[in-house]
């Protein structure tokens, strides 16, 4: 077990876990822009100077939204053939 006094060395892997994704709307993203920048390797929006190691791992929520589907139901259809 290694222990630091302060914070740990940088490039020492502490994370055991991934941070996970959250979406936020346009909008809030819009205000949050200036505190923010683009993280390639995660695909994710990150903190400036600190989202290396800490804050939260943001996303652009571009999910649709889900509209009811008026179509045949065929989940419980049985097979004939």
């Amino acid at each position: 077990m290694v222990l630091w006094a302060g914070r740990p060395p940088k490039g020492a892997d502490v994370r055991k876990v991934a941070r996970p994704r959250r979406y936020i709307s346009r909008s809030l993203f819009t205000v949050m822009r200036p505190l923010l920048r683009h993280s390639v390797g995660r695909d994710a929006f990150v903190l400036r100077v600190v989202g290396n190691s800490y804050g939260p791992v943001l996303r652009v929520d571009r999910r649709g939204r889900s509209t009811e589907f008026t179509g045949a139901d065929r989940r419980r259809r049985t097979q004939t053939a």
